[in-house]
């Protein structure tokens, strides 16, 4: 399917862009300077009738990323977070892309329901609305059980939606190969491997058990964080397509002006999501990666609730502890550590001067302090960052991209609520926290208990390793050496034994 007939989808891209009135807008939020205006027009003039026409009712941006598909609006849901990066115009417009699109009928959901559960719709729940909220690849229906009488929200992946994304992707990819062969030196970012991981992360949102079961780990990971929540799941309803989950009032992150209407704090939970976001990150290596303004919702007691888990992000223990320590050095602005850090992680080639790059990352770092986050121009930073990475030959590191997404996001969704919050004055008590449980010395006699418990599984088997490292011993030339033999076999003895009373004291912690 990657093939070149892929071409068309792209030119298809740039003349929905121009026919819907998007090219404008888009080039304007970023703004493009005029050489790239006047040849994106030249370019996309002459096939403007290839476009996709979309709803004339949207406004522009929108209505050409609703008429790309599903892939093209989850691109527009992310950017609707960063109005310090597209304007704040564009980033309106984008909104409605979180849960606001179009439906499809209610029967048809009906359908789906009694096929996946395998009983009538009506046997299930005594109510069942009409869509309450419509998104990218599914859409949701207030419910309630007929057996218990308890309200819920019913979740139902749109029709074909498979195809559609797979249709996307595709063309994805095609313009993965085309920059890597146009532009050799993109090619360190990885932008196939981007790709295949951006595949990988959606195809597993198109199953709805992988996201009941994503959003029981989440509600049992985070059952102890005052102020945040996930709906409690309900498994025998759930399934493949459809997915059930207990109904939360409320209201929508994005609704700012109804949050401060019914007396929230709006500068307290935009902390509160940043801290929340990083204590999950780094205390249990797994996080929402999808926290747009649609997917968390106010409760009426100022409770943060947590929606839609189809994209949920993991990292290992050891690259938490290297990003803490990056975090934190940023904080203590020592970024002669943050460069030995990211050298000794091989995140920068060992080729390159290490006192070079922490002059690099002082000039990202310093800008950031004393200011409010209002003054700090994302855009321009980020800039910087890619600018930093392509003189130290940084490669593109796969499996962090939806951390480092996910960051963005959550920043964005924070100051929606919060314009003036600084992510590194919010961040320091947590990676703080975080620092002294994983890296001091609490950590070390932890890694160490961790470490014998694993030798106490080979107890049974100490016989036969201690018999083992005795036969394995040679005989001694006719003139041993002054290291003998029995000295060797009782170095080998000492270290079994050694090994032994490691079994014992791992068994006891």
């Amino acid at each position: 399917m990657r093939g070149p007939h892929n071409i068309l989808r792209l030119i298809r891209t740039g003349a929905t862009l121009e026919r819907t009135g998007a090219m404008g807008v888009v080039l304007e939020a970023f703004n493009a300077p005029t050489s790239l205006r006047v040849a994106a027009r030249i370019l996309g003039w002459p096939f403007k009738w290839l476009g996709y026409k979309g709803d004339p009712n949207q406004p522009p941006a929108t209505r050409a990323l609703t008429a790309l598909g599903p892939a093209y609006i989850k691109f527009g849901q992310i950017l609707s977070t960063r109005p310090d990066v597209v304007g704040d115009e564009l980033a309106l417009q984008l909104r409605v892309l979180q849960d606001k699109l179009p439906p499809f009928p209610t029967e048809i959901a009906k359908a789906t329901v009694a096929r996946e559960l395998d009983h009538p719709v009506d046997e299930l729940f005594s109510d069942f609305s009409e869509p309450v909220a419509a998104a990218s690849i599914a859409q949701v229906h207030r419910a309630r059980i007929a057996s218990t009488g308890e309200e819920v929200a019913v979740k139902v992946l749109r029709p074909k939606i498979e195809r559609a994304f797979r249709r996307d992707i595709d063309a994805f990819y095609f313009a993965a190969r085309m920059i890597e062969a146009l532009a050799p030196s993109t090619r360190r970012l990885r932008p196939m491997d981007v790709i295949s991981h951006f595949e990988g992360v959606v195809m597993g949102e198109l199953d709805l058990r992988l996201e009941t079961a994503s959003a029981a780990e989440f509600a049992a990971n985070t059952a102890d964080d005052e102020g945040f929540s996930v709906p409690e799941v309900k498994w025998f309803l759930s399934s493949r397509r459809v997915m059930t989950l207990a109904w939360v009032g409320g209201f929508p992150s994005g609704e700012v002006a109804a949050i401060k209407a019914a007396g929230h704090d709006t500068n307290a939970l935009g902390e509160r999501i940043l801290t929340m976001f990083l204590r999950h990150a780094l205390r249990d290596g797994y996080f929402h990666a999808d926290m747009h303004q649609g997917n968390l919702k106010v409760a009426h007691d100022g409770t943060l609730v947590a929606l839609d888990f189809g994209i949920m992000g993991r990292i290992d223990e050891y690259t938490r502890r290297v990003y803490a320590e990056i975090l934190f050095g940023f904080i203590q602005k020592d970024y002669r550590r943050v460069a030995e850090v990211h050298f000794e992680a091989g995140y920068v080639p060992a080729d390159q001067d290490v006192d070079e790059f922490a002059r690099a990352l002082r000039a990202v770092g310093e800008p950031i302090f004393g200011m409010d986050a209002s003054r700090i121009s994302m855009g321009r930073l980020l800039s910087y960052l890619f600018e930093v990475t392509e003189r130290f030959g940084m490669e593109t590191r796969t499996e962090l991209i939806l951390l480092q997404r996910t960051m963005v996001v959550v920043e964005g969704v924070s100051r929606s609520l919060s314009p003036n919050i600084n992510i590194w004055t919010v961040s320091r008590p947590i990676v703080e926290s975080y620092i002294a449980e994983s890296i001091g010395p609490k950590a070390l006699i932890r890694d160490l208990g961790r470490t014998l418990r694993v030798l106490s599984r080979f107890g049974p088997r100490l016989p036969a390793i201690v018999e083992a490292a005795l036969i394995k011993q040679q005989t001694p030339p006719e003139e041993p050496s002054s290291f003998s033999w029995t000295k060797t076999g009782a170095l080998g003895v000492a270290g079994v034994t050694l090994i032994a009373i490691g079994v014992v004291v791992g068994i006891a912690l």
